[in-house]
């Protein structure tokens, strides 16, 4: 049991957390949540000891182990099998050990120590960890210094797998896998044996892997139980709790304090009066769930059509070198309304594929046609590195707009979602995703006719990456996402792409039969036996199968059709009836123009009940979707 007894931990003299306790029971998976800078790696740093608690205390079991990946990932020239088995210290020490004991009381203890935690199939379970995170057998066998720090870093997350501490503390696990690592782990996680605490922004990882939420907000941790969805339902509800407890507790006090003053100077009242300020005094305000504003993202829409289809591909090969071509055989077209999401392990080809899409890379062979003056906006994680470190959000947008006032200037660097006080920032103290936001501003900048985002929420929190997909579904222009985020794809994409066998070509199938697929085979341990590293990621190829996808697709396409139609009327008309309300929160308006104020009263009726109607017919729609969708 992990437990956390009002404790308070400070950087620099600023009160991260504030007289917090939680109690974390052996086993429990439990999700880390919070905005970014709520002080939750703070808190992981504490339970390990690595930065000084200034009141309270955290308990855990004698000798329990705590194991979390170190930021600095392993490199030199030691096989990446032979990393992963040295983070078993243990193991490594009794094998050490057996090379030159000689008693052989001594011996016989090493080695059934070494049976009981499982060190001679040590390599086996090694391979399959690193395997499920991307690595196949021949790949297992080169040294660390081969690979980039991104590579390494999944090393580093498969040497504390491995090592199977009692306590496992996890940091944004997904930041460096792809949608296939990241599948395997939401498994691997849910089902390991101990106990896992991990902050993550993913939405469908903390709903698949974790049975508890420890929410951080307001310096204080309150825990929940279920997962993400469970949590942000029950929050919801808490927020209506106390704010209508909070306009009753009002109401009581505003009456005790009129009593209060009536009786006060009367004598037969006094000890009345006396006992209602005793009570006005335990009458604590309730505090507030912390609900700060997140600024919303924007894309600007296309200023012109471009004529479908904005890119065309026929034979199309691509690659850094003459002759070793990375992807070929590539026949597809993009209208100016796709919303493809591109799936493949890494390493097979996607971001390659960007790059041609956006003309960084040449076509070797074959034909790559482009609409009339498309404009394309590109935006990947390297790029954060491509900001001036001393210029401020504001200095990176102002040479582009060059003949626009201050004013407009920092209006459209808050349409990036980067509020007033950050505008003035230099890059280089901005957070990681502040630099997101703003990169992606400037990849949409000019309203391209496609956007095309590479892995985008690896520094977003939760809200913000909800934020993005509302900005995706508001965006006009065609959409090509590379992204591990589960839910951003399945909210945001329409169409999808499989990267696999050194060509592009659409998947069949939707994200369930994906994971299904990357996840197929016999599990006895926990990982999956097959893993996309292990070679190109074969397409559905059962009959059946795809004819059930196809006939169901079919189905659900006209009812997703309606259902957006109505979601668009919704909003329509909740907007306009919120206008009418302000109009008629106008007390002076009765008096001015009596018959504007009856009409509009009148209008409201009429628009109020095409609301009910509109989603009366969602709702319908929606159980029917859900249904077409079951009945797979």
């Amino acid at each position: 049991m992990l437990q956390i007894s009002e404790i308070t931990l400070r950087i620099a003299g600023r009160p991260l957390i504030e007289d917090a306790s939680v109690t974390i029971a052996d086993g429990a998976k439990v999700g880390l949540v919070g905005r970014n800078g709520t002080g939750k790696t703070t808190l992981f740093k504490a339970i390990c000891g690595e930065h000084a608690i200034d009141a309270g205390h955290i308990t855990m079991p004698k000798g329990a182990r705590i194991g979390k990946v170190e930021q600095e990932a392993p490199s030199g020239p030691t096989r990446l099998i032979d990393q992963v088995l040295q983070s078993d210290i243990e193991r490594a020490s009794l094998l050490a050990e057996a090379e030159t004991a000689t008693d052989p009381v001594r011996i016989a203890d090493i080695h059934t120590r070494l049976a009981d935690i499982g060190a001679h199939d040590a390599e086996a379970r090694a391979a399959r960890i690193l395997n499920g995170l991307g690595f196949d057998n021949e790949t297992q066998k080169l040294p660390c210094s081969d690979f980039s720090g991104g590579w390494r870093m999944r090393v580093a997350l498969a040497g504390v797998l491995f090592s199977q501490p009692d306590l496992l503390l996890l940091d944004e696990p997904t930041n460096y896998l792809d949608l296939e690592g990241t599948l395997w782990l939401e498994r691997y996680l849910a089902r390991y044996p101990h106990t896992v605490v991990m902050i993550s922004h993913d939405r469908d990882l903390l709903n698949k892997a974790v049975n508890t939420i420890v929410h951080l907000a307001d310096r204080k941790m309150t825990s929940w139980r279920g997962g993400f969805d469970a949590f942000e339902r029950q929050y919801r509800e808490a927020q209506i709790l106390q704010g209508k407890m909070r306009v009753k507790q009002e109401t009581q006090r505003k009456h005790m304090e009129a009593f209060v003053e009536r009786f006060r100077a009367k004598a037969s009242k006094a000890r009345q009066a006396q006992s209602r300020l005793k009570a006005l005094e335990k009458l604590q305000p309730l505090a507030e769930i912390s609900s700060e504003a997140v600024l919303p993202l924007h894309f600007p829409d296309p200023q012109k059509r471009a004529a479908p289809p904005i890119i065309r591909m026929e034979n199309a090969s691509v690659g850094y070198q003459p002759g070793q071509p990375i992807l070929d055989r590539l026949n597809l077209r993009i209208d100016d309304d796709d919303r493809i999401a591109l799936l493949g392990a890494n390493g097979n080809g996607k971001s390659t594929f960007a790059k041609l899409l956006v003309g960084e890379l040449m076509a070797e062979d074959g034909i790559v046609e482009r609409s009339n003056k498309l404009k394309i906006g590109y935006f990947a994680q390297h790029q954060l590195d491509l900001l001036n470190p001393a210029q401020s959000a504001f200095d990176h947008v102002r040479p582009r707009m060059t003949q626009e006032s201050e004013a407009r200037v920092r209006a459209r660097v808050a349409r990036m979602g980067l509020a007033t006080h950050k505008m003035d920032t230099p890059a280089k103290d901005l957070s990681g995703g502040e630099k997101a936001r703003l990169l992606m501003g400037l990849a949409a900048f000019d309203r391209p006719h496609l956007l095309i985002l590479d892995e985008p929420t690896n520094h977003l929190d939760i809200d913000s990456r909800e934020l993005l997909v509302h900005a995706l579904n508001s965006y006009s222009g065609a959409v090509i996402l590379i992204s591990h985020d589960r839910h951003l794809i399945e909210a945001s994409a329409d169409r999808l792409w499989l990267v696999s066998g050194r060509t592009v070509a659409p998947y069949e199938g939707d994200l369930d039969d994906y994971r299904r697929l990357i996840l197929k085979g016999p599990e006895p341990s926990g990982e999956p036996s097959a893993s996309p590293a292990a070679g190109p990621v074969p397409a559905v190829n059962q009959k059946d199968e795809r004819r059930r996808s196809a006939e169901r697709r079919e189905k659900l396409a006209p009812v997703r059709k309606k259902i957006k139609e109505c979601e668009s009327l919704i909003d329509d008309l909740g907007g306009k009836i919120a206008a009418i309300d302000r109009r008629l929160a106008d007390s002076g308006l009765y008096q001015r123009d009596p018959d504007e104020a009856t009409r509009l009263a009148q209008l409201r009726a009429q628009r109020a009940g095409k609301l009910e109607q509109a989603e009366e017919i969602w709702l319908e729609l929606s159980e029917l979707s859900s249904k077409l969708e079951a009945a797979e």
